[in-house]
């Protein structure tokens, strides 16, 4: 669940700079689920993550070691749904002096949910907005989860969604602080549990890469699913950021496709929650959660990994 770019698999993943370390820090500090990361103008890293009413880490580098320094939300969402303690799924971005940070109310496996906005001049404290006007409940044929916000060059677009009829999008405000339009379907997996979601836009040339989770995200421990079917990294790309994603092979990501950029592979299993960061040293680089085979496959104990990525073919490689 971030800020811009990926694509081609390759059967091992090279130049890996920063995975989790267990002794990093303790408690809340060993999970990375769904990060979203982001670099302030001093060269500082901050981290983002599900659980702890949205955990804030920060680091002097992007390989760490990161420092828990609370909650971005302590009090809880204003959003009035179950869930609204146990937030999910940030995405932070700057835009001017102001940093946004989106995050999600819901309960697992319901459609019970909205998205939910923070914003910051500092990634210290933050001021909670509430809901930003995407919503749903049973009987949609999305759940609003999962929001990373993007701008297209000419307005700010916001890709959500999970299941159901995965991933969709609609326009934002400016600033972006609630949706200006109806939903939009962008990627549809059509058979199967439609396992999509945590989508991510990222621009290189004249592409917007269409980054998103797909597979079995949770309770490896107790319920591992079948070989290939936990959580991946997959990718399609438009040259609008609101329709026609295609994969590498040309199939319409509409109609199931989509290009594996990360998969299980070692002794790292079920890569995903993924997000882009351009930074100033390394380039583009793919981060993502994942778990540590060698460590436990439980919800808690996601690592925190990130690739650089090579667009020079048109599609990201790590």
């Amino acid at each position: 669940m971030r800020s811009s770019i990926l694509a081609s698999l390759l059967s091992v993943v090279t130049a890996v700079y920063g995975y989790g370390n267990p002794m990093d820090c303790t408690g809340i500090c060993n999970n990375a689920h769904d990060p979203a990361l982001i670099r302030r103008d001093d060269g500082t890293y901050y981290r983002f993550s599900t659980g702890g009413k949205i955990a804030i880490h920060s680091a002097s580098s992007i390989t760490g070691p990161w420092v828990y320094k609370g909650a971005a939300i302590p009090n809880g969402s204003k959003i009035n749904l179950k869930g609204n303690t146990d937030l999910w799924a940030p995405d932070v971005t700057k835009i001017g002096d102001t940093y946004y940070l989106y995050y999600t109310v819901s309960s697992f496996g319901v459609q019970n949910s909205a998205i939910g906005v923070a914003t910051s001049t500092n990634l210290d404290t933050w001021t909670d907005h509430g809901s930003t006007g995407i919503t749903s409940a049973a009987g949609k044929n999305y759940n609003a989860i999962d929001g990373a916000l993007y701008w297209d060059g000419s307005k700010f677009v916001m890709t959500f969604g999970s299941f159901w009829n995965d991933l969709f999008s609609v326009n934002m405000a400016d600033p972006p602080l609630k949706a200006t339009s109806s939903a939009v379907n962008v990627a549809f997996k059509p058979d199967g549990e439609h396992a999509q979601e945590g989508p991510f836009i990222a621009k290189n040339g004249n592409y917007h890469y269409l980054f998103y989770s797909a597979g079995k995200c949770c309770g490896f421990d107790t319920d591992k699913p079948a070989k290939g079917a936990e959580y991946k990294i997959q990718v399609c790309r438009s040259t609008s950021a609101t329709s026609g994603f295609v994969d590498k092979a040309g199939k319409k990501c509409m109609e199931g496709g989509g290009t594996t950029v990360l998969e299980s592979h070692g002794w790292v299993y079920g890569p995903g929650g993924q997000g882009v960061l351009y930074d100033p040293k390394l380039g583009p680089v793919l981060y993502y959660h994942y778990v540590d085979t060698r460590i436990g496959y439980g919800d808690g104990q996601k690592k925190f990994g990130i690739n650089k990525i090579d667009f020079s073919s048109g599609w990201p490689v790590v």
